[in-house]
């Protein structure tokens, strides 16, 4: 393998009756993780050496990709394999056509590996490929090992620890009544307490779609916390026609700049954005409550657009409108294929993909989070392109849309 950060792409053809499947990596030493953290998946996606992450699903072209990021030169001393799986999601790999894994140069794209894995039935987990360290380098090695108890069975097999379902304890034996004694006997000093076990893996997860758009954060078990909301984009290259034909191709897209935005209402009846426009990143321990991390030009390559919510202050909420806009380098999302993932601290990842854009969009509303009463919060998936009137804000659009009314003045970065 060569010695650049390297993209793992797990793919198949997607279609009508297709499970969805989702891409994860093991972090092995003698065999084994050594703790619950080398595992690298949709609820756990970076490791915290930095060697992998876990990117996100494309769609484009009937296909489907979900993606890690691995930079070998990063794997700590210790670790030996790095296993590349894959799991369905709503039945077998049977019915997952044409599933397989290629291995890229991270930033020039070029191929350096790729196994096709066919033949698959009643499996629902496969180790489709390691990296493995042998003589001073990294080599890779197509392995195609199926497992029927799915990601759960793949991963303890490999020593995580996984998340049980709760079930009702059975009531207490009544303890018989104990004769009565003339004098208590001398307090034994208390045993010291054993460490707390660390918290076993989550491996359940929402997909938000068209036909189940929303989710209780509630009644997911995320009630605090931080929520980090994180938007990845990939660019389809296109050439402009002009210089194709003086034998110049030139791809367009090459600055491109989303910027991931929220628009805020607090119960106290504050309304505000959060945003790069103006610097207006907000504050995570104070009102809004809400952060933008910083501002990526990239997407894909890196980490994205970041945002966190404070559900430590869900009550101060009314609404989060979480929505991006194209800042400079597209005239509108079409070949701009994304992911949105809402992690909270506590409780399931939540994702979707954005729809395929056919209009002038420069502004899509992603997730309007709404606080129904009683402290829950709903996360409803908008993925809603809107086309600004001529001389009218990407802001403003998204503003009257939703009816925020707010007033807006120009900004810049």
């Amino acid at each position: 393998m060569p010695t650049t950060a390297l993209r793992v792409e797990v793919g198949w053809r997607s279609g009508p009756g297709v499970p969805d499947a989702d891409a994860s990596a093991l972090l092995l030493a003698g065999g084994k993780v050594r703790s619950d953290s080398d595992f690298v998946f949709y609820n756990q996606p970076s490791h915290s050496s930095g060697a992998v992450r876990h990117e996100g699903k494309r769609d484009a072209g009937g296909r489907t990709t979900d993606t890690l990021l691995v930079d070998l030169t990063r794997v700590e001393p210790g670790i030996e394999t790095v296993i590349l799986a894959a799991s369905s999601d709503g039945g077998a790999f049977g019915r997952v056509p044409d599933l397989y894994i290629e291995v890229k140069d991270a930033a020039s794209g070029t191929p350096a590996a790729r196994f096709d894995s066919a033949g698959a039935t009643t499996e629902t987990a496969f180790v489709l490929g390691e990296f493995y360290r042998r003589q001073g380098a990294w080599k890779f090695r197509a392995v195609g090992q199926g497992y029927s108890s799915g990601l759960e069975g793949l991963a303890t097999d490999y020593g995580i620890t996984v998340d049980e379902p709760q079930h009702a304890a059975p009531p207490a034996p009544v303890p018989p009544v104990a004769p009565p004694v003339t004098a208590p006997p001398p307090p034994a000093a208390p045993p010291a307490a054993p460490p707390p076990p660390a918290a076993p893996v989550r491996l359940t997860k929402v997909t938000l779609t068209k036909a189940a758009p929303s989710v209780s954060l509630t009644k997911q078990g995320a009630t605090s916390g931080a929520l980090h909301v994180n938007l990845n984009w990939q660019v389809r290259k296109q050439f402009s026609g002009w210089a194709a034909k003086l034998g110049r191709p030139v791809a367009m897209h090459a600055d491109l700049d989303l910027d991931l935005c929220a628009l805020f209402e607090l119960t106290d009846g504050r309304k505000g954005v959060v945003q790069a426009l103006g610097n207006a990143f907000g504050s995570l321990h104070q009102p809004p409550f809400i952060h933008l991390d910083g501002d990526d030009r990239t997407g894909a390559v890196s980490t994205g657009e970041n945002l966190t919510v404070n559900l430590d202050h869900k009550h101060h909420f009314r609404r989060i409108l979480v929505f991006v806009t194209i800042y400079e380098g597209a005239r509108s999302f079409a070949d701009l294929h994304a992911t949105v993932t809402l992690q909270p601290q506590h409780g399931a990842a939540i994702d979707f993909s954005l729809d395929e854009c056919t209009v002038p969009s420069t502004v899509c509303a992603l997730a309007l989070i709404t606080n129904t009463g009683g402290g829950e919060l709903v996360v409803q998936r908008e993925a809603r392109y809107l086309v600004p009137e001529r001389g009218v804000s990407p802001q403003r659009t998204v503003d009257h849309v939703y009816g925020w009314g707010m007033n807006w003045t120009p900004g810049r970065k």
